[in-house]
């Protein structure tokens, strides 16, 4: 049997859906960069490590300098990126 598609989806799932692949995007970014840093700098003997802000510097970029960046970037997306989405019903009245 064909599953029949309905006669217009609602605009409200795209938004959805588009915002929720920019929150996965950003998530997947996070951990690379979580991933990159705190392995590839944190690999080493401890006895190289460099520090940064008395932090060795494999946290300090991966943990510290990660979170703010997060931080940043979250805000600029949502401001930027997303939109005001009515919860209502469209053809409710009031």
């Amino acid at each position: 049997m064909k599953h029949e598609r309905p006669e217009k989806v609602d605009y409200r799932y795209r938004i959805a859906n588009r915002e929720a692949l920019i929150g996965v995007g950003l998530a997947v970014f996070n951990f690379i960069w979580w991933f990159a840093f705190a392995y590839g700098l944190g690999s080493k003997d401890p006895e190289e490590y460099t520090y940064v802000l008395g932090f060795p510097a494999w946290f300090f970029y991966s943990c510290i300098a990660g979170t703010v960046l997060m931080a940043v970037l979250v805000t600029i997306v949502v401001k930027k990126f997303f939109v005001e989405v009515p919860f209502d019903d469209e053809g409710e009245e009031k």
